[in-house]
């Protein structure tokens, strides 16, 4: 840092006068000065303590310079000061005193970590099931009294959800039955088999990888947007001003999200569909079968129950992975990395929540036989 023009003239000298350490004090004791000084002052405060600060030849004095002095002489006492560096300095003083240092961190331990970790999630799981029953509550006051439902948010939301990923969802539905069909050809060739393509991709697609993906773009492209704005407010106490006013946030801010989202998937997940079905048959044009022989092999092996049984797990992922994003918005820090937590955690929340819904979907439909 380049010095003030009162710095270079600011000098500190210790002294013996009757028996007592002083510290002489003359100049501008600005931060600039407090840098350059800071190494003498400490190692004049070594040995025995110092008893006063001479300040008669001191012109003024800044926070970081009063820190400075008051390190190296705690307890001294002040000479010659002038009243303007004596406010500073016992303002300091008392600044130092109500705010002690921060001492070491304590050791760490394996069994209180352990502990320590278990309680923080059984704290951030009845967190959750508190979320989830404050949001029931709210739909079943809504459905009650409709008013309390902004459709103008569902409609603005419902156009961030869904129309804005039309294009990156068509883009990774295609790219998806492009290497589907390429990599199951593979091994169906040594057989003679490439005709089944169709199958296996349709039914990956329509019953698995479509509502999946499509909850991976939304929780990626979405629910990290509903963290990051709700996080935002929630750092610059807006929420908070919500409640003081007596307004539902629930209703408010969470409501219109989750309607949109659980609207929005199904959808999301029928073009991942469609895109995904062009993809294959295209690939399936270059291996040499017609439009005509893929149809068949779709329309004989997919039944309209494989598509409701997907769409109906996108509506479930839309409504996992907005309300995940909107509690880690509203439980956010009050730090600077606090929107930046809430939208890391919704995403990873969000794609794990969907990954286990799809395993839980999978074994109920196997038992159920559908």
């Amino acid at each position: 840092m380049d010095a003030s023009p009162g710095d270079a003239t600011a000098q500190i000298e210790a002294l013996t006068e009757g028996g007592s350490r002083v510290l002489r004090v003359s100049g501008r004791i600005d931060i600039a000065a407090a840098a350059r000084l800071w190494p003498q002052a400490m190692k004049a405060a070594q040995g025995d303590p110092i008893a006063a600060l001479d300040l008669s030849d001191l012109e003024s004095v800044d926070s970081a310079g009063a820190v400075m002095l008051l390190t190296a002489a705690p307890d001294a006492e002040l000479r010659g000061a002038p009243d303007q560096a004596a406010a500073v300095l016992e303002r300091t003083r008392k600044a130092l005193a109500t705010i002690p240092p921060p001492g070491p961190p304590p050791p760490w331990h394996p069994i209180t970590a352990i502990g320590r970790a278990t309680v923080g999630k059984v704290r951030n799981g009845i967190a959750g099931v508190a979320f989830m029953g404050e949001a029931l509550v709210t739909i079943l006051r809504t459905l009650a009294r409709p008013r309390l439902l902004r459709w103008s948010d569902v409609l603005r939301h419902l156009d961030e959800v869904g129309t804005r990923a039309f294009p990156l969802t068509l883009l990774l539905g295609f790219l998806i039955g492009v290497i589907l069909a390429y990599q199951s050809s593979i091994p169906l060739r040594r057989f003679g088999a490439e005709v089944f393509v169709p199958n296996l991709v349709g039914i990956s697609l329509l019953r698995e990888l479509g509502p999946l993906l499509a909850g991976v773009v939304l929780a990626g492209r979405t629910g990290s947007a509903f963290a990051a704005e709700l996080g935002t407010m929630t750092v610059n106490e807006e929420v908070d001003a919500l409640k003081i006013m007596g307004i539902d946030a629930t209703a408010m801010l969470v409501l219109p999200r989750l309607i949109a989202a659980t609207l929005a998937m199904p959808v999301l997940a029928m073009l991942m569909n469609v895109a995904g079905l062009a993809g294959m048959t295209l690939i399936m044009g270059t291996l040499g079968y017609p439009w005509a022989s893929v149809q068949s092999q779709l329309q004989q092996w997919l039944s309209l129950q494989d598509l409701a049984g997907g769409l109906f797990k996108a509506a479930c992922f839309g409504l996992v992975i907005a309300g995940i994003g909107c509690r880690a918005g509203l439980s956010a820090g009050r730090g600077p990395r606090a929107v930046g937590d809430a939208a890391t955690a919704a995403v990873v929340g969000g794609i794990v929540a969907i990954v286990m819904m799809d395993g839980v979907f999978a074994v109920l439909f196997f038992r159920l036989g559908i």
